[in-house]
């Protein structure tokens, strides 16, 4: 055979035996596998969110028992006040509790005697102090027990002075930065303000009436204001002129005949502000209805209209009409 033919016939068989050679390898060796896709890490646990820090406490609360029959009037000093809350007492007329906070005017008067309606609303604020002068011989251990700063003109009384062109006993008056300071203000009660609700009709003019007594209300456009009247007479304070709040808020109240009397011997009215009823919020010429809510002594009132959502106030003073 020559030469050429015999190589070819060699690099020929070894070819076939390479190729026998790599299939007798693939069916002996086992299948191979695709390797698994590789593990991803787990996420790291998001971290925890910060908590609300729970709201601040106000300025020391000072509450100030106002006379407001027609011979204590002008008052001093109560367009200060944060809010003003009017409630009904004996003989069917009305007087003032004033609430100062942010600011404390020099003077503040005339001054008369507590109710036990404060006892039970101002808890509210922490512990106030309490400016009055007297009260009923059965009320003065319930005011020992209250949780306020007696501060009245027997405890403290060189922050008094009476000014004597007024009749007595209308003409009672205390200098604030002369009585002891009240707590901090409850966050809990602090006024809650912000933008006009929805929901609210126009009014232009409201009145709160008491057997002997009309607190009126007349919204004026151009002040921004409910200015306030007295037995439809303009109630003005000599320090500041016409008083008139941003926010008026009518709250129902069921009122009855406490065991204590004044010295005519007449009972002594207490209007409940514990529990819920039926609102009215005056603000920015118009009224919103809704309920009020309070469940406990040391709790704030909140305010709800209609369709459930906060009934907030316009930023500025607030009276609050304890109506029955």
């Amino acid at each position: 055979m020559p030469l050429g033919r015999t190589r070819t016939a060699v690099l020929t068989a070894v070819i076939v035996l390479a190729a026998l050679g790599a299939a007798i390898a693939l069916a002996v060796l086992p299948a191979s596998r695709t390797p698994p896709p590789p593990q991803q890490a787990a996420p790291a646990p998001a971290p925890p969110s910060p908590t609300s820090p729970p709201p601040a406490p106000g300025p020391p609360v000072l509450a100030v028992k106002i006379d407001n029959v027609a011979d204590a009037r002008p008052p001093i000093g109560l367009a200060a006040a944060d809010l003003i809350y009017v409630e009904p007492v004996e003989g069917g007329y009305s007087r003032l509790l004033a609430i100062f906070g942010s600011t404390k005017p020099p003077t503040v008067g005339p001054v008369r005697s507590a109710r036990e309606t404060d006892l039970e609303m101002l808890p509210q604020f922490g512990r106030p102090t309490l400016a009055y002068s007297g009260a009923a011989p059965e009320l003065l251990p319930l005011i020992a027990k209250a949780p306020v700063n007696d501060a009245s003109d027997k405890h403290d009384p060189a922050a008094y002075f009476r000014d004597n062109s007024r009749p007595v006993p209308h003409n009672l008056f205390v200098r604030p930065d002369r009585l002891p300071p009240g707590a901090d203000w409850s966050p809990g009660s602090i006024p809650q303000t912000g933008p006009t609700p929805a929901g609210g009709k126009p009014a232009g003019h409201h009145e709160v009436r008491y057997p002997e007594a009309t607190v009126g209300f007349d919204w004026s456009p151009q002040e921004r204001r409910w200015l306030v009247s007295m037995d439809g007479d303009p109630y003005s304070a000599v320090d500041t002129g016409r008083l008139g709040p941003t926010t008026v808020v009518i709250q129902k109240v069921h009122v009855r005949q406490s065991a204590i009397s004044d010295a005519a011997g007449n009972p002594s009215p207490f209007a409940e502000s514990i529990g819920a009823g039926e609102v009215q919020v005056l603000r920015d010429g118009q009224v919103f209805e809704g309920t009020w809510s309070r469940l406990s002594a040391d709790a704030g009132t909140t305010y709800t209209s209609r369709s459930g959502e906060p009934l907030v106030f316009a930023p500025g003073q607030v009276w609050i009409a304890l109506s029955p």
